[in-house]
């Protein structure tokens, strides 16, 4: 009989071991400055970053002024986001991050009114890109980009997977991802229940409705959904007269 681990073991389980390796590794990749300069892409303090789904599918941007590796790994490992903990984002569905630095800021203090304008427009410039590349044309942001008329060009990005082939291999699954979209809108629809919400909570509800409907339809017609055919109501088959 094999030896059974302690219940007192002090390591996460393998996915959420997997997951801050991978998003480490991400965060500590190079990221090469217009002057030539390398520095580590999560170490730069300013800068907008989007979450991107198994399909590629956009589903989340945000802006940070902290360090992008601190609000990121906030997000994903330690669930201490409002996004998270009211459901609206589900850390189980990140594939990819993509991630805009705004290296000229570096050394700004966080309230500096120039730098805080550009990182505002920036967000709204990838979160309507984000919009118009999804296939929903929604993402699940509660609140949108602060608003502003400054118009700003979309500096050099960074992207890349946090997902390891195993955890690829245990979350890839259609089945997986809409068990998993079922429990994240049914505990967001609790949050709405006993709330009293904005607008935007109502729409990520709607969105994800939407997500995990198309996600079943996808599955339903791979399976043969399309070619079955359905009798009228109260019609009967040939082979039931007696």
């Amino acid at each position: 009989m094999a030896d059974q681990k302690p219940d007192a073991i002090n390591t996460p389980p393998f996915e959420t071991e997997e997951l801050r390796k991978q998003l480490s590794q991400f965060l500590d990749a190079p990221f090469t400055l217009p002057n030539g300069d390398v520095r580590k892409v999560g170490d730069f303090k300013w800068g907008v970053y989007a979450f991107f789904d198994y399909e590629g599918e956009p589903i989340y941007v945000g802006q940070t002024n902290e360090k992008l590796r601190t609000r990121i790994r906030r997000h994903l490992t330690n669930q201490r986001t409002d996004a998270v903990a009211m459901s609206v984002l589900d850390p189980f569905e990140v594939f990819e991050i993509e991630v805009w630095p705004l290296p000229e800021f570096e050394g700004v203090g966080g309230k500096d009114k120039d730098a805080c304008q550009h990182l505002n427009a920036l967000e709204r410039v990838i979160t309507a890109k984000a919009i118009a590349e999804s296939q929903f044309h929604a993402i699940l942001n509660e609140k949108d980009p602060p608003p502003g008329e400054l118009s700003v060009d979309v500096p050099t990005s960074f992207r890349g997977s946090i997902v390891s082939e195993s955890v690829f291999e245990l979350r890839s699954h259609p089945d997986f991802r809409i068990a998993r979209r079922a429990l994240v809108i049914s505990r967001l629809a609790q949050v709405i229940s006993e709330r009293k919400v904005q607008t935007g909570l109502r729409r990520v509800l709607l969105t994800q409705a939407k997500r995990i409907q198309w996600l079943a339809d996808r599955r339903f017609q791979a399976l043969g959904g399309a070619m079955s055919v359905e009798k009228e109501p109260g019609a009967e088959s040939a082979g039931s007269e007696q």
